[in-house]
């Protein structure tokens, strides 16, 4: 099993560079190339055709296993991750209106409800435990539409967006007390996200996640939060704490970012998913004006605040 494990992992790492270097020059040759406005943290030639590679990456590889009656994880998550990544493309090529794209994520949000995902439990929070269906389903939705925000949001500098997610993933893995049902996709997730590094943080033919990425692993990190809290996932003893607090202290920039951007709009009179340049990560880089340091930082501050939880909590 671990070598067969092994080499999956070098094969996705291989499909996920070749397909990032073809979808690229494919998005090029057809001219769907990012605009750069006074929005852009960009100077250069870019295409938002990161996250629609890295999705080909892990379908080809899915598809491949089961073809062949592997079952690496539950396939039924793609159908949800799939409608999330269509709606992001879209958006990325001819710019969707952001009421559509909500309503579309709630659709996701709910087949995953369907699937079995259900947040029916805040484990004492305000004195709650356990909640009914109905309210359990509204509250669900309202989490994975947020965290799916909440991705897309800090993707706005070179490489923040993935390490993030990367940390999140493997803080996931780490803490868990017995191997999880999504080792396997995390795994896998995490090596074809690696070659976009390079793609991402070179000069000059930059590829970007694009809201087709974004959109998809927001979506991907809304399953695993979803199943934390739900009884399925155990912390290790030695570094348990409350699952509310667990998730804040993995997942802490996108949901400071979001809560943060969110009231700041609001207090503006602006719509809370109308794009500016407000984010901390923007303000980081017009002090510092350097993309690997600003997601360094953040990416840094991340860490520390995961282990002076595990410290202090």
């Amino acid at each position: 099993m671990t070598e067969n494990l092994i080499l999956i992992l070098v094969s996705s790492f291989l499909i996920s560079s070749v397909t990032i270097f073809t979808v690229h020059v494919l998005f090029k040759k057809k001219q769907i190339i990012d605009t750069i406005n006074k929005r852009s943290s960009h100077t250069t030639s870019a295409t938002r055709s990161g996250g629609l590679s890295v999705f080909i990456s892990i379908f080809c590889i899915s598809t491949y296993h089961y073809l062949f009656g592997i079952e690496l994880y539950d396939y039924s998550l793609l159908i949800p991750l799939i409608l999330l990544l269509i709606v992001g493309l879209y958006d990325d090529i001819y710019q969707l209106d952001f009421k559509l794209k909500f309503i579309f994520q709630i659709i996701a949000a709910k087949i995953l409800i369907d699937n079995g995902l259900l947040i029916d439990n805040l484990h004492g929070v305000l004195g709650i435990y356990e909640l009914n269906r109905v309210i359990a389903q509204f509250f669900t939705i309202f989490i994975i539409v947020a965290i799916v925000n909440s991705i897309n949001f800090i993707d706005g500098i070179d490489g923040l967006a993935i390490s993030i997610i990367i940390i999140f993933l493997i803080s996931f893995e780490f803490f868990s007390n017995s191997v999880s049902p999504f080792l396997t996709i995390t795994l896998i997730t995490i090596v074809c996200l690696i070659p976009l590094y390079y793609f991402n943080l070179r000069n000059e033919n930059k590829v970007f996640l694009g809201d087709s990425g974004s959109l998809f692993l927001g979506g991907l990190v809304s399953i695993y939060v979803v199943h934390i809290l739900t009884n399925n996932y155990i912390i290790r003893p030695e570094f348990d704490l409350h699952k509310i607090i667990f998730v804040i202290s993995i997942l802490a920039y996108p949901i400071i970012d979001i809560i943060r951007i969110f009231f700041l709009r609001l207090k503006r009179g602006k719509s809370p998913f109308e794009a500016d340049k407000k984010h901390l990560h923007h303000i980081l880089l017009k002090k510092v004006n350097n993309h690997i340091i600003v997601t360094s930082i953040i990416a840094s501050l991340s860490l520390l605040l995961i282990l002076l939880t595990q410290i202090f909590l």
